[in-house]
């Protein structure tokens, strides 16, 4: 990802997390790339939010239990039966 200088400014936290996730952070000044921003060290337990995939990595790493897993389907019942316990 590359991001002008004064956009790194206004969203340095998230560039940070983004960073640690292990996402290239690329700073720019006026369109040329002028730094990097790394993580100091690699993190076991960071996700890539920005983008999804460090989460999709990680459930397919931690898949759930089968007792835990439903369908869509499923999960769309229960959403309206708790929707239709609001009137």
């Amino acid at each position: 990802m590359q991001v002008n200088i004064l956009d790194a400014k206004n969203r340095l936290s998230q560039l940070v997390k983004s960073a640690q996730a292990g996402e290239e952070v690329i700073i720019a000044n006026r369109g040329v790339p002028v730094a990097r921003l790394v993580a100091a060290r690699a993190s076991k337990t960071a996700l890539n939010t920005a983008t999804g995939t460090g989460i999709l990595h990680w459930l397919n790493q931690h898949p759930l239990p089968a007792h835990a897993r439903r369908s869509h389907e499923a999960i769309e019942a229960a959403l309206n039966e708790e929707r239709a316990g609001w009137d």
